[in-house]
């Protein structure tokens, strides 16, 4: 049995939001493990519509609160996706942040949080296009499209290569189910229902680094 506490770090993908049972992939991930006998600990620190420029203030200081010396612990970066998206408000007109800067941040909060134990980063999930721009918030209108979400994740792939930390591309395998998209589709094309959930916490299940977290 291992025994392990893990800091989920991200925006409304890694908080659930559009999943009706509130569970989201962290929780599901967490449970399937305890299903396997370890003893885990979810802490989920997904805030909704967070870039990495709001991510980076506030995550050493959440994960410092809960993964302490002396615990084996973990954390798990899924930020991005909003970095790519296209705000158009009175305050900017443009992709929210730009690569090189998303980059950057990005890269110096997976280097940073190697303090806390192993580090895995999961990759930007595809949106349905037909469904966009989303304008939840009164005069700020996000438009998030697949191509820029590819052109991310490919680069934070390789940015996770060149640092060491192990990178999960989510993005190819969930473009080309089916699911994925109905699951999309039954919320606001950007969150998945239950369903989707369940699908991206599959494929993180059974992520050979994800299981060295538990198996080796």
């Amino acid at each position: 049995m291992t025994q392990i506490r893990i800091g989920f770090i991200g925006d409304s993908i890694t908080h659930g939001t559009g999943d009706e049972t509130l569970l989201g992939w962290p929780m599901r991930v967490g449970q399937a493990e305890v299903a396997r006998g370890h003893d885990v600990t979810v802490y989920n620190l997904g805030i909704r519509a967070d870039t990495s420029a709001l991510i980076e203030p506030r995550w050493e200081a959440e994960c410092r609160a809960r993964l302490k010396p002396g615990y084996n612990c973990a954390t798990v970066f899924a930020v991005g996706i909003n970095d790519s998206a296209h705000e158009k408000s009175e305050a900017m007109d443009g992709q929210r942040v730009p690569l090189d800067r998303s980059l950057d941040l990005i890269g110096g909060m997976l280097t940073q949080a190697k303090e806390f134990g192993p580090v895995l980063s999961i990759g930007p999930t595809p949106v349905v296009e037909a469904m966009m721009p989303l304008d939840r918030l009164p005069g700020v209108i996000y438009d998030f499209r697949n191509d820029d979400i590819a052109a991310y994740n490919a680069a934070y792939a390789d940015m996770a290569a060149g640092l060491g930390v192990p990178y999960l591309d989510v993005f190819t395998p969930l473009s080309a189910d089916p699911a994925w998209e109905a699951a999309l589709r039954a919320s606001d094309g950007l969150h998945p229902t239950a369903a989707g959930y369940e699908i991206m916490a599959a494929h993180i299940g059974n992520w050979s680094d994800w299981r060295g977290l538990f198996d080796d």
